[in-house]
């Protein structure tokens, strides 16, 4: 149920300290205009989709079906929202969730933490968000994560994002900031558009000139989610193991991180927080994830997730290569193994449990408290 891709020490040793415990997880909710590009994001058929695809995610992450609901879950190329993975996990292991919005152009219908309310522009722009902004979000961010660490924490923390158009904001970080990241991304597209979004993150990096430190870089060509998962993180990974449950835009977060804390001499414990996802990104044949994870040194580990048995052709989409992560998909898929020893075929059955309302969800006995010593 587990592959771990790179840093083996300190993934063993990150699981082992939250094995047998139940995580909370914080999903975070951002909007750049980058998900507007025609064909830039399979995550909504429509740019009028995607524009309401985080609230929708949100909406279904926190209440599940229901017959009437506000934002219904936009219509994909192929398959179905991975928030029916997160769902199904929280649902079953009653897991706490808490919202946290950094501006989207639609009303949340759900509570939430608002710490921002300004989504970015296109990255093609090069000033996508203003320094202002994100120094606002990131003090947001911040003080919000050592409130946490003060109201008795969970285990650990779960952080997901739901970002349309997040990879292409995530390869143009990773470039500004240095990194080899072109052709390596992973998408939502069964096969990666790697040239529209090079062509979008070359434009924006051009037009923003000089990037001297990793905050003009954010600002230039990134997205809010990524300025407050870095504030939270760094402000309680200490205390509180972290796993950013997510891709490429987790892999992004982990670099910018990485960049912040030394640009700022904050302290950083790099083995304290791990980037998990699906084994549909990491296997993707059109990108090159566990390379680039291994280049940034992070920690990297994936759920070995397999739909092809399932009744549901939208879930046997994600064998074909579409949707493969969002919404903390993979993370929430770990932390059933990891804290109730779910396999492959337990989680399935919950996410096939929550596209058919009359099929009865798995039972989900008590961990034998002898297993984890």
């Amino acid at each position: 149920m587990m592959g771990v891709h790179t840093r083996p020490d300190w993934v063993n040793a990150w699981v082992q300290a939250v094995q047998g415990q139940r995580p909370a997880l914080l999903c975070v909710l951002g909007f750049t205009e980058t998900a507007l590009i025609p064909g830039i994001s399979a995550a909504g058929l429509t740019p009028a989709d995607r524009r309401q695809t985080a609230a929708a995610d949100a909406e279904f992450l926190v209440r599940g079906r229901q017959p009437q609901p506000v934002y219904p879950l936009p219509p994909l190329i192929q398959g179905v929202s991975p928030v029916y993975l997160s769902r199904a996990v929280v649902e079953a292991l009653h897991l706490p969730v808490t919202l946290v919005n950094t501006g989207l152009p639609v009303p949340l219908s759900v509570e939430a933490v608002t710490l921002g309310e300004t989504w970015a522009r296109c990255v093609s722009t090069g000033q996508a968000m203003a320094p202002g902004t994100v120094r606002e979000l990131w003090q947001a961010g911040w003080a919000w994560g050592q409130s946490l660490l003060a109201s008795r924490p969970a285990p650990y923390f779960i952080i997901g994002e739901c970002v349309v158009g997040g990879t292409t904001t995530a390869l143009a970080v990773l470039t500004g900031l240095g990194w080899a990241a072109q052709g390596r991304v992973s998408s939502s597209h069964p096969r990666c558009n790697h040239d529209q979004k090079w062509q979008v993150v070359q434009t924006g990096l051009a037009r923003a000139g000089d990037l001297p430190q990793p905050w003009a870089v954010v600002a230039a060509v990134g997205d809010p989610m990524q300025v407050v998962v870095a504030a939270v993180t760094l402000a309680i990974h200490r205390e509180v193991p972290v796993l950013l449950a997510g891709g490429t835009q987790m892999l992004a977060v982990w670099a910018l991180i990485q960049a912040i804390a030394r640009r700022e001499h904050l302290p950083w414990w790099p083995e304290r927080v791990v980037v998990g996802t699906t084994g549909w990104v990491v296997n993707d044949p059109t990108a090159q994830v566990v390379a680039l994870a291994a280049d940034l040194g992070a920690p990297l580990v994936s759920s070995a997730l397999d739909f092809r048995g399932s009744a549901y052709p939208a879930l046997r989409q994600y064998e074909q290569g579409f949707v493969k992560e969002g919404v903390a998909a993979g993370g929430c898929a770990l932390a059933a193994h990891w804290y109730r020893g779910w396999d492959n075929s337990q989680v399935l059955a919950a996410v096939e449990a929550l596209l058919n309302p009359a099929t009865p969800p798995p039972t989900v006995p008590e961990p034998d408290p002898l297993r984890f010593r």
